[in-house]
């Protein structure tokens, strides 16, 4: 049975929660609208475009929360991703990864043709080639940034020189629209002390600067310089070289930025709630001061470590993976019992979303609705 048919009897009962089959992905909406809200405050107040990263939560139903707050769009990191944001009504999208072979480049001119505004990164004079010529041939222009390369050596251009180089493509293409430049520190986002992130940033953001000054003068200034993340939001916003954030998981925030100061005033001060939990349940508990939950590996991504406990237990009580099904909670002296819910903070939100079909929505302890992780899977 799927999540609907287990749990939507629940809805609108009070304390309805504890009846969840665990594990479980739950959102509390009420931080959820708390932390768009905060965060289209905060680029409005500062003068910058919003285009919400949805690899972050995979769900139509967030993205249209994220724009009617104010969002001009969302950016996706796969073209599958989307495809189902627009099945589920989002107008506007920047892919923010490659998209390169063929039977992918028909797909995304179809995506091109049902969507007033899509923009995807390039990086490849070939790859710009292979854009323009389907595109001409399918009729609608295609628009197109050129993403830089902050020294991961993930994706984007390494070089001033080598933007040049795709820029001179964009502008030899009749079939494409030059918008302007995608840079993405993520090695940066999750730097905990404020003050190393910052300096890492501000060199990061020089050499962004040396690029533009390259596109410039070639004719080709841009006029969007997107990027950003959760992690850096602040900083690129006091650098003030960005006019567009891609952040992500501030709607969910998880362990990994739960860590991060965000703010420079301590990490007791952040500006967004933990409104991404998983409820798991208590199975076995023999062994005096230990608890073995039903949730492991399976239940969430693992990249980022352990979880960290919300609730049900002691606050910093160590949690072991104990194989695919498990996790094992070092309780001390608190009593657990079997059947008891712990409540976790996913260590990593992004790729703990791809394991699970539904989002269980909850105000307090009672179910208001469930939503589809629409985006889950879709990573080609």
């Amino acid at each position: 049975m799927n999540d609907r048919e287990l749990h939507t009897h629940l809805i609108g009962q009070q304390g309805g929660r504890k009846s969840f089959n665990t594990p479980v992905l739950v959102i509390d909406v009420d931080m959820l609208d708390r932390n768009i809200a905060t965060m289209a405050a905060f680029a409005s107040e500062h003068g910058l475009a919003l285009r919400p990263h949805a690899k972050t939560h995979k769900s139509a139903d967030i993205a249209q929360k994220q724009i009617a707050a104010g969002a001009v769009g969302v950016c996706c990191a796969k073209l599958g991703e989307a495809e189902a944001m627009a099945d589920g009504g989002v107008a506007g999208i920047l892919i923010t990864s490659p998209v390169v072979s063929a039977p992918a480049i028909a797909r995304l001119m179809q995506l091109n043709a049902r969507i007033p505004d899509l923009r995807v990164t390039v990086d490849n004079p070939a790859n710009v080639v292979a854009l323009n010529a389907t595109a001409k041939v399918a009729g609608k222009a295609l628009q197109v940034l050129i993403d830089i390369d902050p020294g991961i050596r993930r994706t984007g251009v390494p070089s001033p020189e080598a933007a040049i180089a795709v820029g001179h493509s964009i502008a030899a293409g009749s079939s494409l629209r030059y918008l302007g430049v995608q840079y993405y520190c993520g090695r940066e986002q999750h730097v905990e002390s404020y003050a190393d992130r910052r300096a890492a940033v501000e060199d990061r953001t020089a050499y962004l600067g040396e690029v533009i000054a390259a596109l410039t003068g070639i004719g080709m200034p841009p006029e969007v310089i997107t990027g950003g993340g959760t992690g850096t939001h602040r900083i690129d916003a006091e650098l003030g070289v960005f006019n567009e954030l891609q952040v992500g998981s501030y709607v969910f925030m998880d362990r990994q930025y739960n860590e991060c100061d965000l703010t420079g005033a301590g990490v007791e001060t952040q500006p967004y709630e933990t409104s991404l939990q998983i409820d798991a349940r208590v199975v076995s508990a023999n062994t005096p001061g230990l608890a073995t939950l039903d949730a492991g590996f399976k239940a969430m991504a693992t990249d980022g470590g352990p979880p960290s406990i919300l609730s049900g237990a002691p606050a910093g009580a160590p949690f072991h993976f104990m194989g695919d099904e498990h996790g094992l909670i070092v309780a001390g002296d608190q009593k657990i019992a079997i059947g008891d819910i712990v409540t976790l903070a996913a260590p990593h939100c992004d790729p703990t979303e791809n394991l699970y079909d539904f989002y269980h929505v909850v105000r307090g302890d009672t179910l208001v609705d469930i939503w589809n992780v629409q985006a889950r899977g879709r990573s080609r």
